[in-house]
């Protein structure tokens, strides 16, 4: 009689059964997809300390030469957002009202209207700021005439230096405590 070495037979704790295995490459795909999905979202969570832009909303942005706005009256100026991203293309370019009072005194109004933000147009002839959405009008110093809008048109604070008038531009005047705290007074339009 011929002995016959014994069969080999594969221990079960080295061996992965079709189950397991299919539960492990379940949890690999599951892990590549959740690293996938918060890849961009903890990035989004992180961009405004990444980013640097800290002091964009505290720039300031020529509009342009005092010649270029005669006295006594209203002009569109348009200025580059200093707070842009490299998608932003025309969008970053902002108009504003600048109207000349006298000497290096001026105001400057943002174009959008205080009710819904629509884009409000300035009529010489009635010496009105009108916004074709809604019929807000405003008087030629921007305060509130009629209309739906509560309060007047928001104005960006402005200086003049080396006879070129430039805004803080970068955030939305609005009647907020940031421009409150900025200015340290209130808002004449809140």
């Amino acid at each position: 009689m011929s002995t016959r070495p014994p069969a080999l037979v594969p221990s079960s704790e080295n061996v992965i059964s079709r189950r397991g295995f299919f539960m492990k490459l379940g949890l690999l795909f599951n892990g590549l997809a959740a690293a996938v999905v918060a890849v961009p979202i903890v990035g989004f969570l992180f961009s405004a300390i990444t980013r640097g832009h800290g002091n964009g909303y505290l720039s300031w942005v020529q509009l342009g030469k005092v010649a270029d706005f005669p006295e006594g009256q209203t002009r569109l100026a348009t200025f580059r957002n200093p707070y842009v991203m490299p998608t932003d293309g025309a969008t970053a370019d902002t108009a504003c009202w600048v109207r000349h009072i006298a000497g290096e005194q001026f105001q400057v109004f943002a174009i959008n209207c205080a009710h819904l933000g629509c884009p409000v147009r300035w009529f010489q002839q009635s010496g009105l700021f009108m916004c074709p959405c809604h019929g807000g009008a405003y008087y030629s110093d921007g305060s509130r005439a009629s209309g739906p809008p509560e309060r007047g048109l928001f104005e960006y604070p402005y200086k003049v230096e080396n006879n070129l008038i430039s805004i803080q531009a970068g955030e939305l005047p609005t009647p907020g405590a940031a421009i409150a705290a900025f200015t340290g007074e209130k808002p004449s339009c809140a």
